[in-house]
């Protein structure tokens, strides 16, 4: 199997065009190529006027060998990786006498619990929250009543807080073991669209992933793993530095000596109960803004140009930096095309605001975070003082938006002149259960608003009518990552401090959206693989 890389083809082709273009690449006979498939496509849209598409792709064909030495010059041609994941070690012969406790259950601790499962180590995962459709009933009750159930949200429940987002599966970190083609193989295998495969910006969307994480529990309950939903975890046991099990909120007992906790950025409950425990934890930096929403067939203009609109391109999405006068690093972050802004808080009296698409990403308005970077300095203190900070600001937002979960927005136009606005525009706001326009100014540090106010007429030169003046501004996302990193030895990946456990995914501080987050939980189930394992040999 060979690989060919930057395979260019023009807006308009098909499958032929893309079978000939190989044919001319390779300049071999048609009879010569057996077959081939994409591993990956991308669309190149930084000439709007000249958009082409960019393919990676895998094939077979006669005299591989002479084709390799024909192009051993030639860095677009290379014998295709093998890109299948591979178990750490075998599934044991005869059950172990202890089994490995994962707390929660979003991406983290979805793929770490079905690594533990088809490794035959029988997990349980403990999450605090609800089924996937119990808490989407949960959620909604949120955004459109105002009603808040603290156990059952946008942050807490089956699937973690990816499954109320654009479902993004793209992701930055290296991944040599090919970690997040596993990722996206299970995904496919629980009723994901087989395009994420292969598209280099995959997305499944909220809807769609309810029913896949449905469908992965099912997989993980077959080969006998234990999932226990409304199960709070109140307490970790530990003796001589050594996890010896959990304490559930029912003062229920469950034994461990293999702990993995994936318990997202908003677990701050157990943050504290975490650093009472003696386990190690330090601040760390995050970022702090506001959501932007504007017409979709803007960003769509400002990217696509004449082909805006096109169903071959979808909606458009973009990604801006701008560093600033006083130092600070502004940028877009979880870019929602033809979405939602949406409620996510899980604390009351507080408001958090976060991004959401469908699969198809049909909503009249585009959303992203604008945010600022912040890190210990700007809130100096003990390691959970990020935490304090974050809650500072959501219960300011709580107050500006009239202490009802409606959020606190601002029209773009009067946010850089500096006045409340005081009636909506051509652009109407998506977050529900509603938004309460007000003088933003006060709702993020100074520093803050600032740096927002001179990034987006910069954005605006990157996009045009970016800094459009009926623009929306909604406040505040704070939740960007976790405030703080539980530290973990990076041989084993335990708790620098406390054998058996073993911090991941997003929480932790060691990942940043679902891509991430997953390939995190399969490296913590692999070592706890190999520990146990070790611990008791099989015969």
């Amino acid at each position: 199997m060979l690989r060919l890389t930057e395979i260019k083809l023009p807006f308009k082709h098909d499958e032929a065009d893309i079978l000939q273009a190989i044919i001319k690449y390779l300049g071999i006979p048609a009879d010569d190529l057996i077959s081939y498939t994409i591993f990956r496509r991308g669309v190149d849209a930084r000439k709007p006027s000249a958009i082409t598409f960019v393919y990676t792709l895998d094939l077979e064909a006669a005299d591989e060998a002479g084709l390799l030495s024909r192009f051993k010059k030639d860095p677009h041609l290379k014998i295709a990786p093998d890109t299948s994941y591979h178990f750490v070690a075998g599934v044991p012969k005869k059950p172990l006498t202890t089994r490995p406790v994962i707390i929660g259950m979003g991406p983290s601790g979805l793929f770490a619990g079905l690594i533990l499962a088809q490794a035959g180590l029988r997990p349980i995962i403990l999450e605090r929250g609800k089924i996937a459709r119990e808490r989407a009933r949960d959620t909604f009750d949120l955004w459109r009543k105002g009603i808040l159930d603290p156990e059952s949200n946008v942050q807490f429940g089956e699937g973690g807080a990816g499954t109320f987002s654009d479902g993004k599966l793209h992701t930055q970190i290296k991944d040599r073991k090919h970690y997040g083609r596993k990722v996206l193989t299970e995904f496919v295998e629980a009723g994901a669209p087989p395009e994420i495969m292969y598209v280099s910006k995959p997305h499944i969307g909220t809807y769609k992933l309810i029913g896949i994480v449905e469908k992965m529990r099912a997989h993980i309950l077959s080969l006998g793993g234990d999932i226990r939903f409304q199960s709070r975890v109140d307490d970790v046991l530990v003796e001589d530095g050594q996890v010896q099990g959990v304490v559930l909120a029912s003062g229920e007992r469950i034994p461990t000596n293999h702990l993995i906790a994936a318990i997202g950025h908003s677990a701050r409950d157990t943050f504290e109960m975490l650093l009472r425990r003696g386990i190690y934890i330090e601040a760390k930096a995050f970022s702090i803004g506001f959501r932007i929403e504007h017409p979709q067939s803007l960003i769509d203009r400002g990217r696509y140009g004449k082909n805006a609109g096109n169903p071959l391109l979808g909606a458009a999405d973009y990604k801006l930096v701008h560093h600033t006068g006083n130092g600070r690093t502004v940028y877009s972050f979880c870019m929602c095309p033809g979405g939602t802004v949406v409620a996510s808080t899980s604390e009351a009296g507080r408001v958090v605001t976060n991004g959401m698409s469908q699969y198809s990403r049909k909503e009249r308005n585009a959303n992203s975070a604008i945010v600022v970077d912040i890190s210990p300095k700007d809130y100096p203190g003990g390691p959970l003082a990020g935490m304090e900070f974050q809650r500072f600001w959501e219960s300011r937002a709580f107050e500006l938006g009239g202490s009802n979960y409606h959020a606190p927005g601002q029209l773009v136009g009067d946010f850089l002149a500096g006045r409340p606005s005081s009636a909506f525009g051509s652009v109407q706001p998506s977050y529900s259960p509603g938004v309460t326009l007000c003088d933003l100014s006060k709702a993020l540090p100074e520093y803050a608003i600032t740096a927002i106010r001179e990034a987006l007429p910069a954005f605006a030169r990157q996009i045009k009518d970016f800094d459009l003046a009926d623009a929306v501004l909604t406040g505040v996302e704070s939740r960007t990552s976790s405030p703080v990193c539980i530290k973990r030895n990076t041989d084993d990946l335990q708790s620098i401090n406390t054998r058996g456990f073993y911090p991941t995914g997003e929480g932790a501080g060691y990942a940043g959206g679902i891509l991430s987050s997953a390939v995190d939980g399969i490296k913590v189930a692999e070592a706890v693989t190999l520990n146990m394992l070790a611990s008791e040999p099989q015969d």
